[in-house]
């Protein structure tokens, strides 16, 4: 087999249809079930879009109040798994304490063995409910301090800061919080969503799935992008040195985190959505310097590459400003994303095949084994 045939990293090939977002780089748009993701961020809350991604449509007032409900009545973690998060060790990355609690999670489920669509659409509710109390939770006891129970009196995005932080801050930080979480809740057969709907095409479990997700997205070719552009930004610091800083970069070849995507060619179309919530975070906090330096960078990339900024170059500054520890960044992609990941994997079962491609062997021809004594 030649190498035109090979598609490395599976680029450009189909493998599946799916009814629930669709990038189109052609009209720079990214959309779930139909709707325009920057409609959605500003007309709607999280939870709707929650809604939207396991039904298909936008709920009406009726069901959107059940759902809240539903969804505020399951924050709550178990003694026992919030002990595991407590012995966690104070320096893990946090995504590795998830990836551990969602696991744990899944066996404290009471019936394993169902796997029919309406017990795995409760186990999505159930995870949506409770990751963002594993995460503050963490939060919490690597800093040595007391774990903060969930409220039910709370939007998603209220809550979080809630568990986190002890308080709620004001509705301009939750409004650039809850458009975060829209932004990135799905985003098509991306690594960690083509992962999950791999694990679970074997019919292994949908927490399983999950587990899988996380793993992929920890990676900072991925989720882990959003932290690694915010410690680039800091490492930076001065506006005044941003260009020479990008150009020396470049001159040497090292990755610069933020930049370029596999399906857009012609710039993220989340970008302008999240870059207007964090110019309004700048605003609202003083910290204007972050965005400062961003935009240099962005300029001179550009210039120089013309390659443009993803979703993960505007969120990490987003969070820093709104005073959330770097490497809580991807779990809060977590948040937003086990919506994608388990509307991918009810998906996935609802008519499932294998996922086992082939490969091309490029190793020895077949050889004969000598005896050790003859070696």
């Amino acid at each position: 087999m030649s190498d035109d045939a090979i598609h490395r990293g599976l680029d450009g090939v189909v493998v599946d249809s799916t009814r629930i977002s669709k990038v189109m780089p052609e009209i720079n748009a990214l959309v779930y079930h139909g709707y325009p993701v920057q409609e959605l961020c500003e007309n709607c809350r999280f939870e709707e879009v929650a809604w939207l991604m396991w039904h298909g449509e936008l709920p009406d007032a009726k069901q959107l109040a059940a759902f809240e409900a539903d969804e505020r009545s399951r924050r709550n973690i178990s003694p026992v798994l919030l002990d595991v998060i407590r012995k966690s060790p104070r320096n893990a990355h946090p995504m590795d304490m998830l990836r551990t609690a969602v696991s744990f999670l899944g066996m404290e489920d009471s019936m394993p063995e169902k796997a029919d669509a309406a017990t795995n659409l409760n186990r999505s509710i159930d995870l949506l409910a409770k990751i963002p109390t594993m995460i503050g939770a963490f939060t919490r006891f690597r800093k040595g301090r007391e774990f903060i129970p969930p409220r039910s009196d709370l939007s998603m995005a209220e809550n979080f800061f809630h568990v986190c932080f002890g308080k709620v801050p004001a509705p301009e930080v939750v409004k650039a919080f809850d458009v975060s979480l829209v932004l990135y809740a799905e985003h098509g057969f991306n690594a960690s969503t083509f992962t999950a709907r791999t694990v679970v095409s074997s019919l292994s479990d949908l927490y399983s799935g999950v587990v899988g997700g996380i793993a992929s997205l920890k990676g900072p070719l991925h989720g882990g992008a959003n932290e690694a552009v915010m410690h680039m930004l800091k490492e930076i610091d001065d506006p005044k040195i941003a260009r020479e800083w990008m150009l020396t970069a470049l001159r040497e070849k090292r990755k610069v985190m933020g930049f370029g995507h596999r399906v857009y060619k012609h710039g993220d179309s989340r970008v302008p959505t999240m870059k207007k919530y964090a110019q309004k975070m700048a605003a609202f906090t003083g910290q204007k310097k972050w965005l400062e330096i961003a935009d240099i960078l962005e300029a001179t990339m550009i210039e120089q590459k013309n390659i443009y900024p993803n979703l993960d170059f505007p969120s990490g500054p987003a969070y820093y400003m709104m005073g959330i520890d770097i490497d809580m960044y991807t779990p809060i992609f977590v948040m937003a994303r086990i919506t994608g990941w388990t509307a991918h994997i009810m998906e996935q079962l609802a008519s499932n095949a294998l996922i086992r491609p082939l490969s091309n062997y490029t190793g020895h021809a077949e050889r004969r084994v000598v005896p050790l004594g003859k070696r």
